[in-house]
């Protein structure tokens, strides 16, 4: 009987020691402190302050990168011109020596056949202004002129300057005579 009892004690302080921790684990729970307002503010306060640093760190990051690829887009570009800037030069040396003007003017055309074809290559367009009518998208007036008969009225009757596209974008403006 006496082993009932201490079995019974052992058991008695078993459940009063699992009570004493539930209600310490209670009170525990109870210290979890529910943050103020002012807690509150300052931790969204402190996200929203790294969320803007990333994003400026995202738009400057962006930006240097737009700008290499720019910059690597013009080296592809001069790198195709300095072939006819070398073609100039060879030119220019063969005309100090050289007594056909003709064999000087062909090499000169095959050149800026070369430079126009260089340049057509990477998107550029001339306009064919003459006989279109005037436009304001893509022709600069810069004179008026007595138009030859009628239906040259309102139209483009000389070209001063050539206009261009590059990929289908007005890059230069065509100088025009436009006929009243």
């Amino acid at each position: 009987m006496s082993e009932e009892k201490d079995l019974n004690n052992d058991e008695q302080e078993q459940t009063v020691n699992e009570q004493q921790e539930a209600e310490s684990n209670v009170e525990e729970q109870e210290e979890v402190k529910i943050p103020t307002a002012e807690e509150r503010f300052a931790e969204l306060n402190d996200k929203y302050i790294r969320i803007h640093a990333e994003f400026d760190n995202y738009r400057k990051r962006t930006n240097r990168e737009k700008l290499d690829i720019i910059s690597t887009a013009n080296a592809g570009m001069l790198k195709d011109l300095l072939e006819v800037m070398d073609d100039f030069e060879r030119a220019i040396q063969n005309n100090e020596t050289a007594d056909d003007i003709n064999g000087v003017k062909e090499g000169f055309n095959l050149i800026y056949n070369k430079f126009k074809t260089t340049l057509e290559n990477k998107g550029l367009k001339p306009m064919n202004s003459i006989g279109e009518p005037f436009d304001v998208e893509i022709h600069e007036a810069i004179a008026n002129v007595p138009a030859p008969n009628k239906k040259d009225k309102g139209k483009v009757v000389d070209s001063v300057e050539k206009g261009y596209y590059l990929n289908d974008k007005v890059i230069r403006f065509a100088k025009v005579v436009v006929g009243q």
